[in-house]
């Protein structure tokens, strides 16, 4: 679905990308508008796909989650069967919390929260056992500098 997107609509993206908690009255104050057409608005661009529904970010070290790997992975096998086997074993395993299809020389490349290096081997174990992979690196991330999930409305 196309949607054009007005100044008071991106007030209102912004305003719940950093804070989707706040109150309709919140974010009505903020944008200069009233309750009732930020719900609508709102309500516009979740039926449009422009939104999802809110999430709440947490803290993967406060919670012991204390390894990010940036899994380098290639692959010899390009044919359909593989990909969809590959696509299933990652949204099987709650560890990848995203996963990219790249062009270049590497293949994917998947961000992997996990509590430590053994529990990263345990899952690199079970993904190998499950589908061929021809290649992989595994960077461990000493230190995020920035994070956002954020987009520049």
């Amino acid at each position: 679905m196309n949607v054009r997107l007005d100044d008071l609509d991106r007030k209102i993206l912004r305003e719940m990308q950093q804070d989707a908690g706040q109150s309709l009255d919140e974010i009505a104050r903020r944008t200069g508008s009233s309750k009732t057409p930020v719900w609508n608005r709102i309500r516009k661009l979740r039926e449009a796909g422009i939104m999802g529904a809110p999430t709440v970010r947490l803290d993967a070290e406060a919670l012991g989650f204390d390894a990010c790997f940036f899994v380098l992975i290639r692959t010899s096998e390009h044919e359909a069967e593989w990909q969809q086997k590959f696509l299933a074993a990652l949204r099987a395993r709650p560890e990848v919390q995203e996963a990219h299809r790249l062009a270049g020389d590497i293949d994917y490349i998947l961000k992997v929260r996990v509590p430590n290096a053994r529990a990263y081997d345990t899952f690199y174990q079970a993904l190998i056992s499950e589908v061929r992979i021809h290649n992989v690196t595994a960077l461990l991330s000493m230190e995020e500098l920035k994070f956002t999930t954020e987009l520049p409305l």
